[in-house]
């Protein structure tokens, strides 16, 4: 095995930060915090212009075909520099969504706008329980006629206030199931959730008799579909969590070296080389997790089950522990908005907690070993 990117990956990786630097600077992100919509629309045409946004869906949908490993790149470069846009949600959730229970007809009817950029899509999967698994499914679909109907509420949807299409778990006579829901739909009522994260945005849908046609139904449903997906999409969330401990820690160092206490830089003190060393520690630690998850992912690897799991808990506590630890390198100023020490602290803890917690994981990944 190879445990090196590619030149290509690397070259990528240098075109994506390099990008994302002069797109979406620290001062651009704070604008769209306060952004109705959350994210920059004309950026979103650029990423899609590049290619992004259909890296790994294959080119019979109109995607450019590649593999999950050149969408971790990516995703790692944006977690790096907390981009506000609906790509975990439409590129990572809803893509693999309908790759793993889509029909042909199905996937053509809507990746190829997803690897275009034209359409947002995501998963409605979790209800005001908060539950990640199948017991957490409440909401409804009954028959009427040769369509469905409809009805509950899911919470915590990633960026569904601008979604165009939402993938909707619901319980039907077979079982659970998934429905094609446009945005436009009649009864539906989608209402943008106050977030700590104000990088991330998420929404409650209301599902109040909304009507679906019989293709609307997707061609493959079970909690094993939805199971798979999330694993991808943890998995996803690690490399976006490895991207945001590494800029915390270049943050935490940087600061070390020019802040003066006594005569001498911070950094040479004892206590503060020790917090910078352990940040270091567990932020490669993290990148060995989310990098051979994301190879797993990439492969089919049967690990996939294990590795992503193991990958997101171990992520999100090494992030929210590098966050922290930067706030607390810089002291005073590490608490203040002015600073961009908070976003990566909040960043962290939302990510902490989606798709599950690492107590959440880890019992996951228990099971999955048999212990």
């Amino acid at each position: 095995m190879n445990f090196a990117f590619s030149e290509e990956q690397d070259f990528l990786r240098e075109t994506a930060r390099r990008f994302l630097s002069d797109k979406a600077p620290s001062e651009r992100v704070r604008e769209l915090m306060d952004d109705e919509a959350g994210y920059d629309a004309a950026l979103w045409a650029e990423m899609a212009a590049m290619g992004w946004h259909g890296m790994a869906i294959p080119e019979a949908f109109g995607g450019a075909g590649f593999t999950f490993l050149e969408l971790s790149v990516l995703l790692e470069e944006m977690g790096r520099s907390l981009l506000p846009a609906p790509f975990l949600a439409s590129v990572v959730l809803a893509a693999n969504t309908l790759l793993a229970a889509g029909s042909d007809e199905q996937k053509k009817r809507v990746l190829p706008g997803i690897a275009s950029g034209e359409t947002i899509a995501t998963l409605a999967l979790t209800e005001p329980n908060g539950r990640w698994d199948a017991d957490g499914v409440e909401a409804t679909a009954r028959q009427d006629g040769d369509g469905w109907v409809l009805e509950g509420t899911k919470s915590f949807v990633l960026d569904g206030h601008v979604a165009d299409m939402l993938i909707v778990a619901a319980r039907d006579a077979d079982g659970l199931a998934l429905f094609l829901v446009p945005a436009e739909a009649s009864g539906l009522t989608v209402t943008p959730l106050e977030t700590m994260d104000q990088t991330r945005r998420m929404a409650e849908v209301r599902l109040d008799g909304v009507a679906v046609g019989a293709d609307d139904r997707l061609a493959v449903g079970g909690w094993d579909v939805l199971e798979r997906v999330l694993e991808i999409a943890a998995v996803a969330l690690a490399l976006e969590q490895v991207g945001g401990a590494q800029a915390a820690l270049e943050m935490a160092v940087a600061y070390a070296k020019e802040r003066m206490q006594f005569g001498r830089p911070i950094g040479s003190f004892q206590a503060i080389k020790h917090k910078c060393a352990d940040m270091l520690v567990a932020t490669e630690s993290a990148k060995s997790a989310a990098y051979y998850a994301a190879w797993a992912v990439s492969e089919g690897n049967d690990e996939v089950p294990i590795v992503s799991h193991l990958a997101k808990s171990y992520c999100s506590e090494a992030y929210f522990h590098t966050a922290a630890e930067n706030i607390q390198i810089h002291g005073g100023i590490g608490f203040t908005w002015e600073h961009d020490a908070h976003l990566y602290f909040k960043r962290a803890k939302s990510s902490e907690l989606l798709f599950g917690d690492p107590t959440h994981h880890r019992a996951l990944l228990a099971d999955r070993i048999g212990i």
